[in-house]
């Protein structure tokens, strides 16, 4: 006897129902004839304060935020030096936050360190990394 190389239609049929009762997922997708993506497939990002920091930087957490962002690079990380971080703008001003060399260390470290930003616009700011 003869074997086959695949399935037939009713086969293929009773498979695919089979496959998605027992909690199965069959993806059947096709080629596009285009390199980039259509409009509809972009995915959207989701809203949030922080972007992502780029590998070995650190982002902080700011309070009472209103768009300001708070990130030391990995390279001041690795360096271990005392830095001034500048909180990026926003509501149309900025602040910054002094980290000492033994702060710098802690934070290499991942362990909790706070501080207060300079005051602009009648406010300050207390900015946590983790």
């Amino acid at each position: 006897m003869k074997e086959r190389d695949g399935l037939d239609r009713r086969e293929f049929t009773l498979a695919a129902v089979l496959a998605a009762l027992s909690g199965v997922t069959i993806t059947i997708s096709g080629c596009g004839g285009s390199d980039s993506p259509s409009a509809s497939s972009t995915p959207t990002p989701a809203p949030g304060p922080t972007p992502t920091p780029a590998a070995g930087n650190k982002s902080g957490t700011i309070s009472d935020n209103h768009g300001h962002t708070a990130t030391i690079t990995g390279a001041q990380l690795t360096a271990g030096a005392a830095v001034n971080v500048e909180l990026t703008v926003g509501n149309g001003h900025t602040h910054s936050v002094a980290l000492s060399a033994a702060d710098v260390t802690q934070i290499a470290a991942s362990t909790r360190v706070s501080r207060t930003s300079t005051s602009e616009g009648g406010h300050t700011h207390t900015v946590t990394f983790n």
